[in-house]
């Protein structure tokens, strides 16, 4: 699948950042909404911004490699927690109703035959990856249908309700592992610092789960490119958003990047179309050790540092009220011509 993906539009950014510096206050006062305004203006390109009809898409599906032991969290948490999040009362269910969001539930993968008439979409592709210590995790085939899915649902939103600001998370038992593996490959950081404890593993299963994504590693067999390796040691769920990413870029929405997993989603998205960074913007830097390695990969810094570890959307939901304040400050604020204040600056 193709997308057409258009750098954003400089041509104003000299009027945005007069306007900006011409409120009343201390230029660069405000830090980061400054950036933040800044960024969110030039993917509009306007001098006042929106966002409108905020959008959380959760894909879920599970992975082969937990078969390897390296997650405490068993392979039946993933279809339990998919359908606790239809009925409301998890994580990121209290985080959407706080910050207006509407949950999207799909199944891009999971291991379960998920009943109809919970309000989650069906787009599983296949019950789980393969085992990627010893086969593609995924054919190219069944890679490009995820993009393709991923792609539609997003479309969707976008033509349906208007949404212009979209955060992707992700619920599958084990998907630390594969975003380690796409991490190493496209950082180029060793593999050992790309990896940490995910849902919560001792020393003992960190250093087992290296050494089992190690011989993985080396087991490879496949071509000697970005795809086919992303289809190797990817997730569905994880191909289904880098899909979903692309085409909002594309439609122009502004992407609020969640945790570990889903940055690593954005920089294999990178790898194929570069010009996804210029409309992303990070939400939180989590727990997992390697996080902080790959924003610094990518040049960017996270809104948030809360230390959370529970992916699903929540650092990206989180982070939304400043996106808002910072376009309440340049919407709302008034200039020093407006109100006759001296520049004091």
């Amino acid at each position: 699948m193709e997308f057409n993906i258009k750098p954003v539009d400089l041509t104003i950014k000299d009027e945005i950042i007069s306007k900006i510096d011409n409120l009343t206050k201390p230029k660069g006062s405000l830090g980061r909404l400054e950036e933040l305004a800044l960024k969110i203006c030039l993917i509009q390109h306007t001098l006042n911004p929106e966002l409108r009809e905020p959008h959380n898409v959760l894909f879920a599906a599970d992975h082969g490699i937990i078969e390897e032991g390296v997650t405490v969290s068993p392979k039946e948490v993933t279809w339990q927690q998919l359908s606790h999040f239809s009925k409301g009362g998890a994580g990121i269910n209290f985080l959407c109703d706080q910050h207006g969001f509407r949950l999207v539930l799909v199944d891009a993968g999971v291991d379960y035959d998920i009943p109809s008439g919970h309000g989650i979409i069906d787009m599983k592709v296949r019950r789980g990856t393969r085992n990627f210590l010893h086969e593609g995790a995924m054919t190219g085939e069944e890679f490009d249908l995820c993009i393709e899915r991923g792609a539609k649902v997003v479309e969707e939103i976008h033509a349906t309700t208007g949404c212009n600001v979209i955060s992707f998370g992700e619920m599958g038992s084990g998907n630390t592992s594969p975003s380690a593996m796409w991490m190493h490959l496209f950082t180029g950081i060793e593999l050992q610092r790309c990896i940490g404890a995910g849902a919560g593993l001792s020393s003992e299963g960190v250093n087992h789960k290296i050494e089992v994504l190690s011989r993985a590693l080396a087991n490879y067999s496949g071509k000697d490119d970005d795809v086919s390796k992303m289809a190797w040691f990817g997730g569905l769920e994880m191909a289904m958003a880098l899909g979903g990413m692309l085409k909002a870029a594309e439609s122009g929405m502004t992407i609020i990047v969640d945790g570990f997993i889903m940055t690593s989603v954005i920089l294999a998205a990178s790898r194929l179309y570069p010009a996804v960074l210029e409309y992303a913007v990070f939400g939180h830097q989590g727990d997992e050790s390697g996080h902080k390695l790959m924003l610094e990969h990518i040049g960017v810094n996270a809104i948030l540092h809360l230390d959370l570890r529970l992916g699903e959307g929540s650092g990206a939901v989180c982070a939304y009220p400043i996106l808002q304040s910072a376009l309440n400050m340049i919407n709302n604020m008034d200039s020093f011509q407006s109100v006759n204040v001296t520049k004091y600056f």
